[in-house]
């Protein structure tokens, strides 16, 4: 599948500051990145780097007090997996890789061991394997209404399973710790997919598991807005705290947002004011 994907930030710089932007399509077996360019950059030089595991590209730039833009786009290749998933299993903790094991783990955001005993009761009579995550995600559906505004950037698992409402970041760590609580390796990932309304970065989750052609991540999205075959990853982490779109450490404004994502020659933006400033 071929996708045109990218954004433009803009921020009212009150002081100098330090950005840390993930907003560069990912490099992995499951996407190319053909064509792209990153633009508006200020003038001192902005450093590129890749994390160590699993890999995120991000930038790291001092700007300076004034107005910053930051334009990305790219073009993207995805893999189609024809591999099936009735046959997909569980992959025993023991015969997980080492740099998978992290993702066992309870995380800030996805409190695994504090769900254990409701996920051993809702999922744990469910066929293991690709089966019950998918469950976990039907249940996440029937029982937790999609509603922006009533979460922030603190709101966890916990608190989604309490409170029953979300947005796609908490709805994948809810799904992300229940995989977790059931010994199933689980990832964030964030994402570019067009058909967003308003378009924005999307937020789905990964899960490790056993198919025919070996072990391999498999993508699940519990709000049902994605198609999994048009989406681009960009940052993957244990949680949301790993892949913050934008990190700062200064003074600013998020001023205003573009996210676009298109499959093949369409079109798909949306430009919307950041909060407080509309």
């Amino acid at each position: 599948m071929n996708l045109s994907v990218g954004c433009t930030l803009e921020y009212q710089v009150i002081e100098p500051t330090v950005f840390i932007f993930n907003i560069e399509a990912a490099m992995t077996p499951e996407q190319i990145v053909r064509n792209e360019t990153l633009s508006g950059l200020p003038g001192d030089p902005a450093e590129r780097f890749v994390t160590t595991e699993p890999g995120n590209r991000c930038l790291r730039i001092q700007a300076p007090a004034g107005n910053l833009r930051i334009d990305y786009d790219a073009d993207v290749e995805t893999a189609d997996f024809t591999d099936g998933i009735e046959n997909v299993a569980e992959i025993p903790a023991g015969l997980v890789p080492p740099e998978v094991l992290t993702y066992l783990s309870p995380s800030r955001y996805c409190q695994s061991d504090r769900l254990a005993r409701f996920a051993d009761q809702q999922f744990g009579g469910l066929a293991p394997g690709h089966n019950r995550v998918t469950g976990i995600c039907n249940w996440i559906w029937d029982n937790v209404e999609y509603l922006r505004g009533n979460t922030d950037s603190q709101t966890s698992a916990c608190d989604t399973i309490v409170e029953r409402v979300g947005v796609c970041r908490d709805f994948a760590h809810l799904g992300i710790a229940l995989s977790r609580a059931l010994g199933i390796p689980a990832r964030f990932v964030s994402c570019y997919t067009p058909g967003l309304v308003p378009a924005d970065f999307h937020a789905v989750f990964e899960a490790y598991l056993g198919g025919a052609n070996g072990p391999r991540w498999y993508l699940f999205d519990p709000t049902r807005m994605a198609n999994l075959d048009q989406l681009v990853r960009i940052g993957i982490g244990r949680d949301a705290a790993d892949v913050s779109f934008a990190t700062f450490f200064g003074q600013t404004t998020l001023t205003g947002m573009t996210v676009r994502a298109a499959a093949g020659s369409d079109a798909s933006m949306d430009k919307y004011p950041a909060p407080g400033t509309g």
